[in-house]
């Protein structure tokens, strides 16, 4: 059975990059596996992508030596145990924000009796490269679970989610924070309050030994976020670089033009 490198890594201290698929195009999916990342997260909570169309996906990166992970919808024990049957080797689950919550959704990632995973499936063992006995027997082992910490509420929980058994990695989503930071008025954090929650991820992260990663718009974001010692970070998104490329031809062609700004995405 194959090995998960992405959670060797984690463990070992090192950092991991990868990008996010939103497109739920498989030829896109292909060459994103060939690129060199060493995760690529398909976004099933916010894309447009169905459950046939994500085993492909899987399936085609794992064949592809990379890994396919998936952002699940909830954190809930259906749509857990749907997307590790199609063949993600893990899951990122957003929105957690209270150990109740992180418990539930680590349990639906481990067969029992760690946790309470549904025996069944068949995409899951073949992306492994293994029988399904060997699979069942191994696969808590390898499943990487990796919690989101978005709003005032998950950072104030932090140590007590952080430190739970099954908690391979904490990811922060950078939007959904600030948008939740919001006063009652709508007034948004300032850019120092909005970064001392994620140093405070960070800060909690270190102390009690769980990777932290965020998502960032450039390597350069990238590099200077694992500097400071986060290990899960994702530098935007297949459709963000077709934009980006694709504004700056336009932007070169016709100079006075308006761009619509898609890239932001």
């Amino acid at each position: 059975m194959r090995t998960n490198p992405v959670k060797a890594k984690l463990r070992r201290g090192e950092p991991t990059y990868g990008t996010w698929l939103s497109l739920g195009d498989l030829f896109a999916a292909r060459v994103m596996a060939r690129i060199g990342f060493d995760w690529l997260t398909v976004d099933l909570e916010h894309g447009a992508i169905d459950w046939a169309q994500a085993a492909a996906l899987f399936g085609a990166i794992s064949d592809a030596g990379c890994v396919p992970l998936a952002r699940v919808p909830e954190g809930n024990h259906f749509f857990i145990k749907r997307t590790l049957d199609a063949g993600a080797w893990g899951i990122v689950v957003p929105m957690v924000d209270t150990v109740e919550q992180a418990q539930i959704a680590i349990a639906a990632a481990k067969y029992p009796p760690t946790g309470n995973r549904s025996i069944g499936g068949g995409a899951s063992n073949l992306n492994f490269a293994a029988s399904a006995g060997e699979y069942f027997a191994k696969a808590n082992d390898e499943i990487l679970v990796i919690l989101q910490t978005e709003s005032p509420e998950g950072v104030a929980a932090a140590a007590d989610i952080y430190a739970l058994p099954g908690c391979d990695a904490i990811f922060i989503g950078p939007n959904d924070l600030r948008y939740r930071m919001r006063q009652p008025d709508g007034t948004f954090p300032t850019d120092e309050e909005h970064e001392a929650a994620v140093q405070e991820v960070i800060r909690v992260g270190k102390q009690v030994g769980t990777p932290t990663g965020i998502h960032t718009f450039s390597p350069e974001d990238a590099q200077r976020r694992a500097a400071q010692g986060m290990q899960f970070l994702a530098i935007g998104s297949e459709l963000r670089f077709m934009t980006v490329e694709a504004e700056r031809i336009v932007q070169s062609l016709y100079p006075d033009r308006d761009s619509q700004d898609l890239a932001r995405y």
